[in-house]
């Protein structure tokens, strides 16, 4: 009865917003370009693979229920597992295999140890638009396995000042005790003669996050009390017609620190893991935890015509990343005083991407060819607070040279080919794994290993073709064969060493073979499109429990990962349109034939959003998520291990609508889970390790004004 009465008083607030007389639709276009695909800017309809851009309306919309980019991406973007209602993307894969995440171009993911916590990276306010281009990619390099995922940030406009601010505030309408948070962001942009410039800023604190049931969601890779900081400066000047500079500079901070501790179990257990407030006087263990003080500089030289039909881009950047993780007692060591630890990722990267853009014509066809260099200085490590080293310094140099092509044929064909040749050195120092103890009463410990360091070459050429029709929007099929080079979680192989020489750990790099077919269909007032898609690597790479240490060892063997997807986009009269996706993939250990876990591979997914547009000045959006079953595993002695758990299915329902009061101010308001459905996102259901099995959020109400001058 209380779920109904919070329904009923939601669905009332909302019929506010469609009373509205005026029943003129404002002009809608889709973003219908891209710059991802082929590192320029481009057509999305005459790229050969499967492409999504999440633009600015969508991202705006989705926030006015959640703010999480994971949230957005995994709703919007097909092929996206579901996400995971944490801090953490662990679990949450493009097409079963890693993502590459980037700002305007530039790797913001840390390949080398990949903590899942790459896709928070800036606060959504500050982004444009949303590009995702998917399957193994030789365009961009190491770390985009599954694709990349690439964050366009707002550009300026024109003339005089843009200036916004927003306030909002959130909380659960299951208890509203301590729930309560706050969002605040300004921005503006403008520009004045040669000059061009883009300021944003926002923070946004969360309160006790509850579940359906009214309780605390548990706290590993938590997001209550937690407080997100972001502040985005890009500044242009136009040199001339042709030649331009642009100096961005992004720093984001995002701090979880509750005074609260874990009620533990695990999907074993059969209870949820949840969180009481710690006892009065204490605190409770370990330093927030999050990125903290991250911060990235970027530098871009255009140059349009730097000689004849050739275009320059030239970004230059650097980046300071330090991610902390949650405290852990199974990071203890008895015989050194540690009861626990609490470890973070550290990563400094500095580099050059020099791009050329030349374009030839011939009699039936018009030719473009890419090429350029990327130089990437990165190094990573991932130390504990205490001051032990649990992945020693790994110190990356890459050089990379690429060449791609694009032709369109008679106006009717598009054929691109590419080649990248890859070369990586990795140094190490000498160094000592730990000794970390799950259960030291029963001596279940690691053993500490003295490991030589050294060097680590790789060398790789990756190719890429694909082709498309464009001839007729009816039916415009493609097909791709992409490749990736990927050294991913080089630290994850080391810390979990034991061999005493760097050389003797098997860290190969794993080379990814993409085959992809689909077609994309306009007709009237549908927009359709499909794909299925095959991946293999010869060393993709999983985990296998060790009861005598206690500790999940690396394992690599060859995989092979497959499915499909579909999206849909129909607009029913002048106010009503609906859209849906689907998505659909499944994976293999080819060595041993069995089904990889839930780390990688996520359950189907259906995803829906209805827009009601009744009049220029209001909107309303009615949005379902659903995540089917995926149950491959078995239990082994009574007990589900690893990333092995059974996937049960869930749908959420979500609301939010907003209404223009004047030229100037709009308010708004979502609802997140709607019907207050108790269930737990995939990967609290997929992961047995303890703390892991907590119940997603309840039903949460946010409202907002959004105030232009």
């Amino acid at each position: 009865m209380k779920n109904l009465s919070y329904s009923i008083l939601t669905l009332s607030l909302m019929a506010a917003f469609t009373a509205q007389a005026d029943q003129v639709k404002p002009n809608e276009n889709i973003e219908r370009v891209v710059v991802t695909g082929s590192r320029i800017i481009e057509s999305i309809d005459e790229v050969p693979a499967s492409i999504t851009v999440v633009n600015r309306q969508d991202i705006l919309d989705q926030m006015k229920v959640n703010t999480e980019l994971q949230n957005i991406l995994a709703t919007k973007v097909p092929g996206m597992s579901p996400s995971t209602g944490t801090s953490s993307n662990s679990s949450q894969t493009l097409r079963g295999r890693n993502a590459l995440v980037m700002i305007d171009g530039v790797p913001q993911s840390t390949p080398l140890r990949n903590g899942a916590l790459g896709i928070r990276t800036l606060d959504a306010s500050t982004i444009e638009r949303i590009e995702v281009i998917k399957g193994a990619t030789s365009i961009f390099g190491n770390g985009a396995a599954g694709g990349v995922i690439n964050y366009i940030t707002k550009k300026a406009g024109k003339g005089k000042a843009n200036v916004e601010l927003g306030m909002s505030s959130k909380a659960s309408l299951v208890k509203f005790e301590d729930s309560a948070g706050y969002r605040v962001d300004f921005s503006a942009d403008g520009s004045l003669e040669q000059f061009s410039y883009v300021f944003s800023v926002s923070k946004e604190e969360t309160g006790a996050q509850r579940d359906a049931q009214g309780d605390i969601i548990g706290l590993k890779y938590g997001l209550t009390d937690n407080t997100t900081q972001n502040v985005f400066t890009k500044l242009g000047y136009q040199v001339d017609e042709d030649k331009s500079l642009q100096l961005t500079l992004n720093y984001y901070d995002a701090q979880t620190d509750p005074n609260y501790v874990d009620v533990v179990s695990s999907i074993n257990a059969g209870t949820k893991t949840y969180a009481v407030p710690v006892a009065n006087g204490e605190k409770a263990k370990g330093d927030p935890q999050g990125p903290k003080d991250n911060y990235n500089v970027m530098f871009k030289y255009v140059d349009d015509e730097v000689f004849t039909n050739t275009q320059l881009v030239v970004d230059a950047y650097q980046q300071s990343i330090e991610n902390i993780f949650f405290f852990s007692t199974k990071l203890a060591n008895p015989e050194q005083g540690y009861d626990g630890g609490q470890s973070l990722i550290k990563s400094e990267k500095s580099g050059v991407r020099a791009v050329f853009n030349s374009t030839a014509e011939f009699d039936d066809a018009d030719v473009t060819f890419i090429y350029g260099t990327d130089i990437l200085n990165d190094v990573t490590s991932q130390p504990m607070v205490d001051g032990r080293v649990w992945v020693p310094e790994m110190d990356m140099s890459n050089v990379a040279f690429f060449l791609q092509t694009k032709t369109i044929v008679a106006d009717d064909w598009v054929i691109k080919a590419g080649v990248r040749q890859e070369s990586i050195n990795v140094s190490v120092d000498d160094y000592n794994t730990l000794r970390l103890c799950k259960d030291a009463a029963q001596d279940i410990c690691s053993v500490p290993m003295a490991v030589k360091g050294g060097d680590l070459d790789y060398k790789a050429t990756t190719y890429n073709f694909g082709v498309r029709y464009i001839g007729n929007e009816l039916f415009s099929p493609f097909a791709n064969y992409s490749q990736g080079a990927d050294i991913s979680d080089l630290g994850r192989l080391l810390r979990s060493a034991t061999v005493n020489d760097i050389t003797l750990v098997n860290t190969q790099a794993s080379i990814i073979n993409n085959y992809e077919i689909g077609f994309s269909s306009q007709m009237d007032d549908l927009i359709f499109t499909m794909a299925a898609y095959r991946s293999t690597s010869e060393l993709g790479t999983t985990n296998k429990y060790d009861p005598l240490t206690g500790i999940y060892l690396p394992v690599r063997a060859p995989q092979k990962i497959w499915g499909w997807e579909a999206t849909a986009d129909y607009e029913i009269n002048q106010d009503l349109n609906v859209s849906a996706t689907y998505s659909y993939n499944e994976g293999k250990d080819t060595a041993n034939d069995v089904y990889l876990g839930q780390r990688q591979i996520s359950a189907p997914t259906f995803s829906t959003v209805l827009n009601y547009t009744p009049s220029e000045s209001s909107k309303v959006s009615l949005s379902y998520f659903h995540v089917g079953d995926r149950k491959r595993f078995e239990q082994v002695n009574g007990k589900w291990t690893g990333d092995h758990g059974p996937i049960s299915s869930y749908g959420v329902l979500n609301l939010s609508g907003h209404m223009d009061i004047n030229t100037q101010t709009e308010i708004y308001l979502g609802v997140g889970n709607l019907l207050n459905k108790e269930y737990s996102t995939a990967r609290s259901q997929g992961y047995s390790y303890s703390g892991y099995n907590t119940m997603a959020q309840g039903s949460t109400l946010k409202v907002g004004v959004n105030y232009t001058f």
